[in-house]
């Protein structure tokens, strides 16, 4: 039996968020805040960007099986996998290592990677979403635009974060095509400038700007426009996570 939601105050300490997150319980972002006390309502929400990524990855990694394509290149599906549990259980990835994952057996090495990560750091709140979720979306598409599907139009969320981690990234980027700068504009409308002017100016939805920016160009539905010298600085720009 589920427990029913309860009230919790904000000053209670990393310690309790991080024991509710281990049991699938995380402190809740309210619409509406009582600023008479500060308290918030804390209950059982939506499955974790981390959570539902993993798990929608692992299905289709199950599906395609370890020798399909990725967009990284040289990477097979079981590289994938294998990178992934690396990254969450070790503090160096080797290739060396990475071929010891994979002699685990496809099943195995997958299973490994849907139980999860260890509870520190991955599972902690704000670290889980923008770093493991992130993670975990990027590495999803890899999988998926190389084996021919499209973008996912009906996560905002994942638009969302997207957008939030685009500023890490179009900050580095921006150093390397100085002396112009870098505009984002999103599907919506919304735009941010880094660098100054003139500037290329990189167009999509929030997913796909993360993944051009993250090095995915080849598949990320973006379009790149503005002063011919600022398109070239930002196509001669390596960028990657």
């Amino acid at each position: 039996m589920s427990p029913s939601p309860a009230l919790r105050h904000p000053s209670a300490g990393a310690g309790f968020a991080a024991c509710q997150a281990a049991r699938g319980w995380v402190w809740a972002r309210p619409s509406i805040v009582d600023e008479s006390t500060s308290w918030v309502i804390v209950g059982k929400v939506a499955e974790p960007i981390d959570a539902r990524e993993r798990r929608e990855l692992c299905d289709l990694l199950i599906e395609l099986g370890p020798d399909a394509p990725t967009l990284c290149e040289g990477w097979t599906t079981s590289d994938l996998a294998a990178h992934l549990v690396l990254r969450e259980h070790f503090h160096r990835w080797p290739d060396e290592r990475r071929a010891v994952e994979k002699a685990r057996g496809w099943t195995e090495l997958v299973a490994r990677l849907r139980a999860g990560a260890p509870l520190i750091p991955w599972r902690v709140p704000g670290i889980r979403t923008m770093f493991n979720g992130f993670e975990y979306f990027i590495h999803h598409e890899d999988a998926r635009r190389a084996n021919g599907m499209g973008p996912r139009t009906d996560r905002p969320d994942l638009d969302e974060l997207s957008w939030r981690m685009s500023g890490f990234l179009t900050r580095r980027a921006a150093r390397k095509t100085r002396p112009f700068g870098l505009q984002l504009v999103r599907a919506d409308g919304k735009r941010r400038l880094f660098g100054s002017e003139p500037a290329a100016v990189l167009s999509g939805r929030a997913t796909e700007l993360a993944l051009y920016l993250g090095g995915r160009r080849s598949a990320a539905e973006v379009a790149l426009s503005g002063p011919d010298d600022a398109v070239a600085a930002v196509e001669a720009a390596h960028m990657r996570l």
